[in-house]
């Protein structure tokens, strides 16, 4: 005599609960994941602010430009100096050597004077990266010895941080200046490559595009 097995199968019930759990479980990878951005986002504005409150402290402290200071030997013989002619020579992503030679850029000495007086942690002249594996650097507007305007404008100094997300990128733009990629203190370009150039021919945008793919260099005047 043949026994009937009930073959059993899923409830409604039961899939919906996975189904719930699923939901839940996404909603917080993506809550997550935004979470983080928000903190990266923080992050890079302190950046911002951390090097400009460096720069006006030591120039109320030494009245010198940090990089352009011509009395960095303050600290010893073999520190570097700057030519104290208020000009940044070098670009923000030189090839900063782990210790400064006679030939180092000044848009390198500018982090070896600024650690060696304390308002930056850590030593020698190679510039940080931000939270997203680009660099932070200054220079003088396209870095030249007799320097034109960049970023549609920019001749004096300023701080370059590089390899930002489109939503990155609009945030700081936001909560710093204006939200306009080409006017303001806060100036951007678009970048196909990390760490690009920041030259005399450098345009800046009209406006940012979010598609999730766009990042863009932003440079801030001090």
């Amino acid at each position: 005599m043949k026994r009937t097995q009930m073959q059993k199968g899923s409830t409604l019930v039961e899939i919906a609960i996975v189904l719930v759990i699923i939901g839940l479980l996404l909603g917080g990878i993506l809550k997550g994941q935004e979470m983080i951005t928000q903190a990266k986002i923080k992050n890079a504005i302190a950046d911002f602010s951390g090097v400009s409150a460096a720069y006006f402290g030591y120039q109320d402290r030494y009245r010198a430009t940090p990089g352009d200071d011509g009395g960095a030997t303050r600290w010893g013989a073999a520190v570097i100096a700057g030519d104290n002619n208020r000009v940044m020579v070098g670009t923000y992503k030189e090839a900063c050597p782990a210790v400064a030679v006679a030939a180092t850029p000044e848009s390198c000495l500018w982090w070896e004077h600024l650690r060696r007086s304390g308002f930056v942690a850590g030593a020698g002249p190679q510039q940080p990266n931000n939270a997203f594996n680009g660099l932070l650097g200054v220079q003088t507007g396209d870095g030249a010895a007799a320097p034109v305007a960049v970023l549609g404008g920019f001749t004096n100094i300023i701080m370059c941080s590089a390899n930002l997300p489109d939503k990155v990128s609009i945030a700081l733009d936001v909560q710093m200046d204006d939200g306009v990629p080409n006017a303001g203190a806060v100036r951007s370009s678009a970048i196909a490559a990390g760490n690009p150039d920041i030259v005399a021919a450098t345009a800046s945008p009209a406006t940012y595009l979010e598609s999730g793919t766009n990042t863009y260099t932003l440079c801030r005047q001090f």
